[in-house]
């Protein structure tokens, strides 16, 4: 097993049970239908080798929760979501599944969620491995869905999900390098991708943390809670929010509130998920911020006198900075 300590930089990789994730089930004949008029992405035309990521939204276009999901059979599907938020998800869900033949359960206490990054997570799925994002492959009875790739130091880092029964999870865990909590954070971090937790449940429209930049969002699909909201954010003006990746000397929180030196009395972002870096010194955060505040002045955690916070890069570029360039 690997013996690094909690916030070492990133070995060869390895795995890490995600105890803060919870698995809803979804089974019968209109389960994806029914999900499909429910969630951001197309889950009607989900195929048996891929997966989604997507958001349940409230009706002003707010999330709620943030799902990866698949299907492990032809009327049942597996949603992956944090696991403080989904009591709430599930209830609310199953009031509107009316006379659709779905039924939703929690399935946490038979499926479990690893994290799986790295080469030697790579050389253990081998041919099995999914290689694209959102790809997902059936292995023994459980499913490994395909990340949006981490970037750590210029590289990328490849990092799937792992749903199956608890007791093959053990069996998982033990076949690679344990990873830390924290070093599977800051690698969830790293991919760009925010997952709501209690903390943030509510607080953001799917674009202000770039949930469209990583494929969690199909802008062709029909109604779902908060479409429209969505939709006109996204074509109507200027998005004025985005996630972006910052830098601290001090720990950050999901909920903390951010402010900006040229406009102190208000707020300007709030912080949507934080790790620790995995070098032991520093921490970083994904947060939605206002795009004006990016362009001067500085950042300050909790307070305008607080500590001070630094522009980290993305895996990806955002609309405003690929407009910039072009136009450069």
């Amino acid at each position: 097993m690997d013996t690094s300590t909690p916030n070492s930089p990133l070995p060869s990789g390895g795995a890490c049970r995600l105890t803060d994730r919870g698995v809803i089930r979804a089974v019968g004949a209109d389960a994806a239908s029914f999900l499909h008029g429910q969630l951001s992405n197309d889950v009607s035309r989900l195929g048996s080798a891929q997966a989604r990521l997507g958001a349940y939204c409230s009706p002003q276009g707010r999330m709620l929760a943030s799902l990866v999901f698949a299907r492990s059979g032809p009327e049942e599907l597996w949603l992956s979501l944090s696991a403080d938020v989904l009591a709430p998800t599930l209830k609310r869900l199953s009031m509107f599944v009316l006379r659709a033949k779905a039924k939703l359960s929690d399935a946490s206490a038979e499926l479990a969620v690893v994290g799986l990054a790295g080469a030697r997570a790579a050389a253990w799925l081998g041919e099995s491995a999914p290689a694209a994002p959102w790809d997902k492959a059936d292995r023994d009875g459980a499913m490994v869905i395909r990340l949006h790739p981490a970037r750590l130091d210029g590289a990328d880092v490849p990092v799937w999900l792992w749903i199956g029964p608890i007791a093959q999870a053990e069996a998982v865990l033990a076949a690679l390098p344990a990873l830390q909590p924290s070093q599977w954070a800051r690698l969830e971090l790293a991919t760009g991708v925010a997952q709501v937790n209690a903390a943030t449940s509510g607080q953001f429209v799917p674009q202000m943390v770039n949930l469209e930049l990583v494929g969690g969002v199909d802008f062709r699909k029909g109604c779902y809670p908060g479409q429209e909201v969505v939709a006109r954010s996204q074509y109507l003006g200027k998005l004025k929010r985005r996630g972006f990746l910052l830098g601290a000397t001090v720990p950050m929180q999901p909920g903390q509130e951010i402010f900006w030196s040229e406009d102190a009395g208000q707020p300007a972002g709030v912080i949507a998920a934080a790790a620790p870096e995995l070098s032991g010194s520093g921490h970083a955060a994904l947060a939605e911020l206002k795009i004006a505040v990016t362009q001067s002045g500085t950042l300050h955690l909790g307070a305008a006198d607080g500590p001070l916070l630094a522009l980290l890069p993305l895996p990806y570029a955002l609309p405003h900075e690929a407009a910039a360039s072009t136009s450069a």
